[in-house]
């Protein structure tokens, strides 16, 4: 197999000199400048002459931005490999995804032992070396849940906690000369890394066959394994040519700490990259590298994996990637995805959403910031539409306050780049959640007695329909989907970008008080008058848990007054101070991004499934009191939040927007354990208390939770554009629009 059809990447070998200790980091961003894919450090612990090689490393991934990283190769011996998996799982999270890992058994074995490591025989070395690999494999799954246990000769585990799994697949490189090391290449690593100076003619041929051997013996393709190769200082395009389509070399690494010479390479690279690419293409040659038989067998059964766009192709995710445990979940959900697809344009959404139309008989959820409390946006063994990395926040119109802001977004994210500009956009109550679940659904936020909804902010969307075409629709472009999707969004399409018109908001004042509600009747009854008879500055949120056996009910209440006057402020808590016995108070004047700043950064690690009810209330009534008191102390949720709306929220006509109910002052949640408790304690306030519901807050499913969410004018409404813009349903995980709600109890269009 002359060429193996990797992907060509050049880069550079420097010598990690501390006599000059910036020149290491200048030539590794001159590599980078270059347009070169990869800078490497040789690395030798016991060598005084020479900079720490991964301090250096780190430091350059710090200095650079596109530019991958390795050493070349790593000392095993002198690197705990436990240890050495998370330090190389930590940058590549830190540097966004450029570190890879050559690693050697280790050489100059008087040096190694002047450092107090025992010496090791050849065999032993190698022997190490593999265990090493299954060690460091095992630390970077983070996925397993089980604490790693290994019991090699050299290197053993007991009982290691696993992770973090790196930001990319990180590949393992093994500096390797002789045939027993070529055939753990071909067992175990993803990549050989010899340098041609140490070749003699025939060893390129001979290595590259054992490493296939060994590759088939243990199951692999022998396409999973890239060959890089360490250069002199000067290589012809002919002979870089050569090797890549006649000796399956894909990775060329010139070793010189010479600029004029990098800047040779560069141009002898363009020319490879050009002649190999027009040879490969009169060849057919098929591209690599592949999925190893291990990851091929965690491919669920429906998905076409092989079909997939090859836009979407380097980004997607599979089960069998280490970067799967980082993707599989949802804030609040754990999944078990077959596929997760990352696109980061709007053509690779439509490709993604053509792809997802061809597989009708698995599930497919439609994911921003991962919040995901109503919807699907993960699954079991279906497809997610991870839009993530469409995040861009930018200003677009200083004098009318419009921001164009991307589905991937977080409203803490939002919040921070308004605050300069003293703006706002009221979104939610924390700032980790995405801003396409939010913006297409309502947004019920600490402003919105104020400023009203998310969606009402909102001035244009760019969206990708179900046939994969890109639209944009607003007041005067396409005005039956701007209707829908504020309020309905999710049933529709996905939607690429929004457009908003921010509110002018300086320091406000955040308010968070504690409660004793041993009194419950009275204190939901107090709180819900204190609230309605508020000014609209003023919009404030409760949350009870569930209570425990002889100890006294606990309210919290927190919220937001719009004004960075403090006697304003105090002020207009007054009447909060008297609804029940304070025993916690703080107000504090803040910008609103710091409010927002309530998120914890990173991956969601959500497990099992929400049960979620979602209600609107018109007014905290004494009968209304009662009954939820009960519902409370009944112990059915565990969670129960009831948000302020009304004020500007009701001041939108209600057939502007797909949002309904917007007469409410009031939504309410709970969050539950058991569905059946949930559900039967939950029904006996729907009927004679709450009048529709926030859908997001909601993962009832049931038809008539749908009916329930929407009017019969409007769901009619919606009903009708659904079977225009996706007949077949293909957005149906979040907010299921069928034909048959026509059916459902309580359905009348009339």
């Amino acid at each position: 197999m002359p060429d193996y059809g990797h992907a060509l990447q050049f880069g550079t070998f420097i010598t990690p000199t501390n006599a000059a200790p910036q020149q290491p980091v200048a030539l590794a961003q001159l590599t980078e400048q270059l347009g070169l894919d990869l800078v490497t450090f040789q690395d030798h612990p016991y060598q005084p002459a020479f900079l720490d090689t991964w301090t250096l490393m780190s430091w350059v991934a710090a200095s650079t931005e596109r530019v991958h990283i390795s050493g070349n190769v790593l000392n095993l011996p002198l690197r705990q490999p436990a240890v050495l998996a998370r330090a190389v799982a930590s940058l590549d999270l830190l540097s966004g995804g450029r570190i890879e890992l050559g690693l050697g058994a280790g050489a100059f074995w008087d040096a190694i032992g002047a450092m107090g490591e025992p010496r090791l025989t050849i065999g032993e070395g190698v022997t190490a070396l593999g265990e090493a690999i299954d060690v460091i494999r095992g630390i970077w799954d983070a996925g397993n849940r089980t604490p790693l246990r290994t019991d090699g000769q050299f290197h053993a585990v007991n009982g290691a906690k696993r992770g973090p799994a790196p930001a990319h697949d990180v590949p393992i490189w093994l500096g390797a000369y002789k045939p027993r090391m070529q055939r753990l290449i071909g067992a175990k690593a993803d990549g050989w890394l010899p340098s041609l100076p140490y070749l003699q003619p025939g060893d390129l041929e001979a290595g590259n066959e054992r490493i296939d051997a060994a590759a088939v013996e243990a199951g692999r393709d022998p396409r999973e394994i890239r060959r890089l190769l360490n250069l002199g200082n000067s290589a012809s395009a002919a002979q870089l040519v050569d090797l890549a389509l006649e000796h399956g070399v894909s990775t060329f690494i010139l070793g010189s700490d010479d600029p004029a010479a990098m800047e040779r390479f560069a141009e002898v690279a363009a020319e490879v990259r050009e002649q190999v690419a027009a040879e490969r293409a009169s060849r057919g040659t098929e591209q690599g590298p592949v999925r190893s038989p291990q990851a091929l067998a965690k491919r669920r059964p429906g998905i076409d994996y092989d079909g997939l766009p090859a836009s979407l192709a380097e980004d997607a995710v599979e089960p069998g990637d280490s970067r799967y445990s980082r993707v599989q979940n949802n804030y609040m959900r754990g999944g078990d995805p077959g596929l997760v697809l990352r696109p980061a344009t709007v053509e690779q959404v439509q490709d993604a959403v053509l792809f997802a139309a061809r597989h009708r008989d698995v599930p497919f959820g439609v994911r921003s910031g991962g919040h995901g409390v109503s919807g699907r946006s993960t699954n079991d063994g279906g497809i997610v539409l991870d839009l993530g990395r469409l995040n861009r926040i930018e200003v677009i119109d200083e004098d009318a306050r419009l921001v164009r802001i991307g589905p991937g977004a977080r409203w803490g994210e939002v919040a921070r780049a308004l605050e300069p500009h003293g703006w706002a956009i009221s979104s939610g109550d924390y700032g980790g959640v995405g801003v396409g679940g939010l913006a297409t659904a309502g947004g019920v936020g600490f402003l919105g007695r104020e400023h009203g909804l998310t969606i009402d902010h909102v001035r244009a969307v760019e969206l990708v329909l179900a046939d994969g075409s890109a639209v944009r629709a607003s007041a005067t472009e396409n005005a039956d989907l701007f209707w829908a999707v504020r309020g309905a969004g999710a049933a529709i399409g996905v939607v690429t970008s929004f457009e908003f018109e921010a509110a002018e908001v300086g320091d406000i004042g955040w308010v968070q008080l504690a409660y004793d509600a041993s009194d419950l009747e009275a204190f939901l009854e107090n709180w819900g008058d204190a609230q309605e008879n508020a000014p609209r500055d003023v919009t404030t949120f409760i949350l009870i848990g569930r209570p425990s056996p002889g100890q006294p009910t606990v309210a919290q209440l927190y919220g937001v007054v719009d004004s960075s006057d403090p006697d304003t402020i105090i002020e207009r808590l007054q009447p909060f101070a008297q609804i029940a016995p304070l025993v916690q108070q703080q107000v504090q004047l803040v910008p609103y991004a710091q409010v927002m700043a309530n998120a914890q950064p990173g991956d969601h690690q959500g497990r099992g499934e929400p049960l979620a009810r979602s209600g609107l209330l018109q007014s905290v009534t004494p009968a209304a009191a009662s009954d939820l008191a009960d519902f409370i102390r009944g112990g059915a949720p565990y969670f129960f939040q009831v948000r302020a709306v009304g004020g500007a929220v009701g001041d939108v006509d209600e057939d502007a927007t797909a949002y309904s109910h917007r007469e409410a002052n009031f939504a309410l949640t709970a969050l539950g354990s058991s569905r059946a408790a949930l559900d039967a304690a939950w029904d006996t306030l729907v009927g004679p208390h709450t009048e529709g519901m926030y859908w997001s807050f909601n993962s009832d499913a049931r038809p008539e939770r749908v009916a329930e969410a929407f009017p019969p004018a409007t769901l009619a409404r919606l009903l009708a554009l659904k079977a225009r813009v996706d007949p077949t349903g293909l957005f149906r995980d979040n907010l299921v629009l069928t034909p048959e709600l026509a059916e459902a109890p309580g359905f009348d269009a009339a």
